[in-house]
């Protein structure tokens, strides 16, 4: 009874966790292949609890075992091979894709051969053990290899990946593990009694209802949404491939010891095997400490160095290299130091230049740290003046008494300086030791003081990077400034014309409205250019649109509002920005009253040829042609005692956005023609400027 509810329980798990794994948005190859591994987990479980109950139909309904059982390989190598790995790191090697290629062999052999050549049992509903023939032990020793592959290919994502990315995998990996570890057990005694025990089956179904609870806590948190990049040497450096050839020998050398026991203790032999390896297993899997240890005593005795230190510098500078933003950057530079250097976390202080103190800014698997340390810290000082790298296992009197509560609440292990051209930039104080029985030497030491210094270049270029975008801001607001103080001069100097006009005009009716009205049109320019200014920032477009030049000429000229200026102007249309090209007209006409002394005349001229053109012309002091080539149009440059250097250059600007250009003819005592050429609109209909 109780097996029939394990049973049915298994089948409900995997199945229904098959179907589970299809629900999310984002399905790709991985949640296929991984929906079908337990699809065919729930098919196993239902077969082969039907042949246990019902001796008498074994083969046939092992034929259907066969056939989920040959599914296994290629959908274990793909989940394997595919399972939170970026798309352009899935580089399979030459071996795997052959493994691949020749996947099919289990399905093919699985139809066309009778179950009788895969096994035999003579009396199976008294000894539920299934002998196997040459079909059978090359078909379960092939299931073998390609779920020890697979194994090999999940183990080297989980420890590839960073170790903020790693928590967020390991339950999926780890659920998947369970099931290949299963897979091995199960399939291992084809090596061992070249039989398999179907006795065993309520075994695989509790390791399988437990794997399914691994994968579905991941699912239901959300958790293994990372993306690994796995370098090619990392396939080869396994410690899964060690443990399983640990395993498969020991299990040899069991079985060959088995002869001199009994019956009994061969099956808690057995038990305890699978249970230790499965412990060994999940201990490689999961634990940190284990991993750091493993990998110093490696160093320690079989190595002259502790570091390769060519495949640390290439990792710390790819690292860097994949970060995006500042924060990433900064991230990235503490990671590298907790993973070479075996802590659990890290932390980046900065000096606050208006504070004068060190504040936390970035934090890695870390709790943000609100501690301030002053300037004048011990702490600080020591790193200041002799660069030494703090260690709390060494210990310093004077650091521990004016650091004690940040040291011990944070579990500082090391605080590492960080110099840039003789400037203390900071440091790195680093967290827990994930093996607190680790040796630190002068080797570890000098590995940091070297990755500090590239981390200091780091800092700074982040620093410098972020005065620069401040600078060019307020270059930005600067020149948005000029430009806008240019326009109201301008209209200050229109506004200056209009009443000096006043004084002799003002009783004439005409002179009234027409002051209104230019009155009117200065102040909404003067509030657009308020608008501009406010919202600097925002990226301007020209309002471009088909008009009648002749109309803009007479409409900028009575905002001089002087007899001075003579339009000699017919009907021309372009497509142009009103407002912009009546402020290149005006700067032009304002131009022309500076070169003559205010006294005019300026002449204004509105055609056509190819192109339309405004052309404003004076008989002022003129310009020599050295002026023209080496100052003309340029910003900030000016023959005026009190101009701002920058109006022709902004009517050009304007000008070419346009799709146009200025052409200017002067010399000296004969006055000056500028000539603004814009594009002819060949059009429907225009529309005239707005007051």
């Amino acid at each position: 009874m109780a097996a029939t509810v394990l049973s049915l329980t298994t089948l409900v798990l995997t199945f229904g966790y098959s179907l589970y794994a299809l629900m999310g948005r984002n399905r790709s190859l991985t949640t296929y292949a991984l929906s079908a591994l337990f699809f065919l987990a729930a098919a196993l479980e239902l077969f082969d609890s039907l042949a246990v109950r019902n001796p008498e139909d074994l083969l046939f309904w092992k034929k259907y075992s066969l056939l989920a059982e040959a599914l296994l390989p290629p959908l274990w190598l793909l989940f394997s091979l595919t399972y939170a790995r970026r798309s352009e790191e899935r580089g399979i090697s030459g071996t795997q894709q052959a493994l691949l290629v020749l996947s099919p062999v289990f399905f093919l052999s699985a139809v066309f051969l009778p179950a009788e050549s895969f096994f035999h049992s003579p009396d199976f509903a008294e000894e539920r053990i299934l002998f196997l023939g040459n079909a059978g032990f090359l078909f379960y020793i092939g299931i073998l290899v390609y779920v020890v592959v697979s194994l090999v290919n999940l183990e080297t994502t989980l420890f590839t990946a960073a170790k903020s990315a790693r928590w967020k995998i390991k339950f999926e990996i780890l659920g998947a593990g369970l099931l290949a570890a299963l897979a091995i057990f199960y399939y291992s005694q084809v090596l061992l009694y070249r039989s398999i025990n179907m006795s065993l089956l309520p075994v695989r179904s509790v390791v399988t209802i437990n794997a399914v609870l691994f994968m579905l806590y991941a699912r239901v948190k959300r958790l293994g949404r990372v993306r690994v990049s796995v370098s090619r040497q990392m396939a080869y450096r396994s410690v899964v491939i060690f443990a399983v050839g640990l395993y498969l020998l020991g299990l040899g050398l069991v079985g060959e010891g088995m002869r001199y026991f009994g019956p009994s203790t061969r099956k808690v032999l057995v038990a305890s095997l699978a249970f230790i390896s499965g412990m060994g297993l999940l201990l490689f899997f999961l634990s940190e400490k284990v991993r750091r240890t493993i990998e110093v005593l490696l160093h320690k005795h079989f190595y002259t160095k502790k570091y390769d230190y060519r495949t640390q510098w290439i990792q710390f500078t790819d690292r860097l290299s994949s970060s995006k933003t500042g924060e990433e950057l900064l991230k990235a530079v503490l990671s590298g130091f907790c993973e070479t250097f075996g802590t659990g976390g890290a932390a980046l202080f900065q000096y606050d230049e208006e504070r004068r103190v060190y504040t936390n800014t970035v934090v890695f698997e870390m709790q943000p740290m609100d501690t301030v340390i002053a300037d004048g810290n011990p702490l600080v000082e020591s790193m200041k003046s002799s660069r030494r790298i703090f260690s709390a296992k060494d210990g310093d009197a004077a650091i521990e008494a004016s650091n004690r509560e940040f040291l011990a609440r944070n579990r500082i292990s090391f605080a590492v300086p960080l110099h840039s051209n003789g400037t203390f930039e900071g440091f790195i104080a680093m967290g827990k030791l994930i093996n607190k029985r680790e040796e630190y030497t002068y080797e570890d030491y000098d590995l940091m003081r070297t990755f500090a210094r590239h981390a200091s270049s780091v800092v700074l270029n982040l620093k410098l990077s972020e005065k620069l975008s401040n600078a060019r801001e307020m270059e930005a607001l600067g020149k948005i400034s000029a430009f806008v103080v240019h326009d109201l001069k301008n209209l200050v100097f229109t506004l200056s014309l209009m009443v000096d006009n006043a004084k002799e005009y003002m009783d004439n009716p005409d002179f009234q409205q027409d002051m209104l009205q230019s009155l009117d049109i200065t102040i909404g320019k003067m509030k657009r250019l308020i608008t501009k200014l406010r919202n600097f920032e925002e990226k301007e477009s020209l309002n471009r649109k088909a008009s009648d030049l002749q109309i803009i000429a007479f409409e900028t000229v009575s905002m001089v509002n002087t007899g001075e200026v003579r339009v000699e102007a017919r009907p021309v249309i372009a497509e142009v920005d009103v407002e912009e090209i009546q402020k290149v007209l005006l700067n032009l006409i304002l131009n022309a009253f500076d070169a003559t002394g205010g006294k005019g005349p300026v002449h204004v001229e509105v055609g056509e040829n190819d192109s339309a053109f405004l052309r404003v012309r004076d008989k002022g002091c003129g310009m020599t042609e050295e002026f023209q080539r080496k100052h003309l149009f340029k910003p900030f440059t000016t023959t005026k005692g009190k101009g701002l250097g920058i109006g022709l250059y902004q009517c050009r600007q304007i000008v070419e956005a346009h799709g146009g250009h200025i052409e200017v003819s002067s010399a000296p005592g004969k006055g000056s023609v500028f000539t603004v050429t814009l594009p002819a609109f060949r059009g429907a209909e225009c529309i005239a400027p707005e007051a």
